[in-house]
């Protein structure tokens, strides 16, 4: 283990822990009175089972992640696609419906959110479909769609839910993954005359279905500007109760616990709104801090992903950065009436059983891609040494 802990990032290791003491800490603040006044639950329910998620997600890294070589991947990545896709068909019959999405499975006093493992299992699918290809040397551009097109069924029923904030990363992640790979840069032109091809039968397609893209309730969030000009509608209550904690909190905060708005002016204070709770307990230094110790986790993972030694441990590594990245850009852009809110966690300091330990294992996975990237690189120095 020793060996192991010497060949991990320490930084990104040191940020993680650090990141998930401060997520338990604020959790319960902004928890601390919805627990009671909304959900009718002790006032330490939430930060329990935060605390249970990350103590069981960490344990898992350790112990099986961080062991467990990325090449053996390929033996359950393309079952596990399946797994996951069929779990997302299940949904529309057996799911729970919260917030207008049938997006849970109710397991004893947990629920389990397929959408989130999906995009852990789509990098992992990519990474090991894409690296196949690449040993293949295959100059067939429509075999490297193919590993596309089966994510992309994911995406779809995971819009249907519907869950279009979820859908839209994993979409952003599959876009930014496919066009970094060396073999479709050569070839971007005709990727593009592709694309071009394939978004104009699926308009077409859906011009002549007379299909609704969008629900009235999803049309709404595209009224994102001056929320506090429609302070007593569904499109500004929430987003202009965020922007009163910020403006609370000034430079320095009005101190751990004491923030007012948690006091169900924001209904969903521990969850997609807590970052406007932490500026207004920690003051904008607080927001400045976090969104640099993001800054600093998404740098590590980046630098991990360039030093990649192969294909495969390079789209591991960037799958997360951009699953991450896009998580962090959609929340607090959402939250900032910048684009349209689409109720999407932040890292970490959400509460979320399901986002916070795919999050963390994904980590994990971003280390063992360290280890290994080290192991090859050592393997290659002793044998120019022994030649």
């Amino acid at each position: 283990m020793k060996k192991t802990l010497a060949k991990m990032d320490k930084w990104l290791l040191l940020i993680m822990i650090l990141f998930s003491i401060f997520g338990l800490i604020m959790i319960f603040s902004a928890s601390s009175v919805s627990t009671v006044l909304r959900y009718n639950v002790a006032q330490y329910h939430f930060f329990i089972r935060q605390a249970i998620f990350v103590l069981a997600a960490f344990f898992l890294g350790f112990v099986f992640v961080i062991r467990f070589p990325t090449s053996k991947y390929k033996y359950f990545s393309y079952v596990a696609m399946l797994g996951i896709i069929i779990a997302l068909i299940g949904l529309f019959v057996y799911g729970r419906i919260t917030n207008n999405a049938r997006s849970w499975y109710d397991i004893g006093p947990f629920a389990l959110q397929p959408s989130e493992f999906a995009k852990s299992i789509i990098i992992i699918f990519l990474a090991v479909a894409y690296e196949k290809l690449d040993k293949l040397n295959s100059s067939n551009i429509y075999a490297y769609l193919i590993p596309l097109a089966v994510s992309l069924i994911a995406v779809f029923l995971i819009a249907l839910q519907p869950d279009l904030g979820t859908a839209l990363i994993i979409c952003g992640i599959l876009f930014l993954i496919f066009i970094s790979l060396p073999f479709i840069k050569k070839n971007m032109v005709k990727v593009f005359k592709i694309g071009l091809i394939a978004l104009g039968i699926g308009g077409i397609a859906l011009l002549y279905s007379g299909a609704k893209i969008f629900n009235s309730r999803q049309l709404q969030r595209f009224e994102f500007r001056e929320p506090c000009k429609r302070y007593t509608q569904d499109t500004g209550y929430q987003v202009c109760n965020g922007f009163i904690a910020i403006h609370n909190g000034g430079l320095f905060g009005v101190g751990l616990g004491n923030s007012s708005q948690k006091y169900l002016y924001l209904p969903e204070s521990h969850t997609d709104f807590i970052f406007p709770i932490i500026v207004e307990e920690w003051g904008l230094v607080g927001g400045v801090v976090v969104i640099i110790g993001y800054m600093i986790m998404l740098w590590r993972i980046l630098k991990t992903a360039r030093n990649a030694e192969n294909l495969r441990l390079s789209i591991l590594a960037y799958g997360v950065f951009l699953y991450l990245l896009l998580h962090i850009l959609v929340n607090l852009l959402g939250v900032l009436a910048l684009i349209p809110l689409t109720g999407v966690p932040l890292p970490f300091l959400s509460y979320g059983g399901s986002f916070t330990v795919n999050v963390i294992l994904m980590l994990f996975v971003v280390q063992r891609v360290n280890i290994e990237n080290k192991n090859i690189k050592m393997k290659r120095e002793m044998a120019n040494i022994t030649n």
